[in-house]
């Protein structure tokens, strides 16, 4: 019998103050279910921000975005530490670090995560919007290259 993979499907949808999302991240392809939210908040003036891993070019994903009037931000699939998600998840495991007891399962692990997600500052957020001129200025000196930022 042939082994079928089991992708697990993970979806993470973050609206945070004042209607900015920080994050889509998906890998069972909810498109639909990202969709229906985006409707159902009326998030005005959304920006999809992915990181041109083959999944997200394909048409289906155009699509998605196309149909939802979603600006699709270019990003360079070469500088994951201009991703201010990639940020977000370094604080997140700074967080969890501090934490000497380790978490007994997967579930609590996972509650930890989102107690700190939770908990993490707006100004923390906003910081990391503030600076994306400058990342994204350094990026494009760089070519697309490594930054200082």
């Amino acid at each position: 019998m042939p082994h079928r993979r089991n992708k697990e499907k993970f979806q993470q949808f973050t609206e945070f103050e004042r209607g900015r999302i920080i994050g889509i991240r998906e890998g069972g392809f909810f498109y639909h279910a990202i969709a229906a939210r985006v409707q159902r908040n009326r998030i005005p003036r959304a920006i999809f921000q992915q990181d041109n891993a083959r999944p997200h070019v394909t048409k289906t994903a155009r699509e998605f975005c196309s149909a939802l009037h979603m600006q699709n931000l270019p990003w360079s699939a070469y500088s994951p530490d201009m991703s201010h998600i990639e940020h977000v998840w370094d604080l997140i495991r700074q967080r969890l670090a501090r934490d000497l007891s380790p978490a007994a399962s997967k579930e609590k692990l996972l509650v930890r995560i989102k107690a700190i997600w939770n908990s993490l500052p707006q100004a923390d957020i906003q910081n990391l919007f503030d600076t994306m001129p400058r990342h994204i200025a350094a990026l494009s000196a760089a070519r697309g290259g490594y930054t200082q930022c």
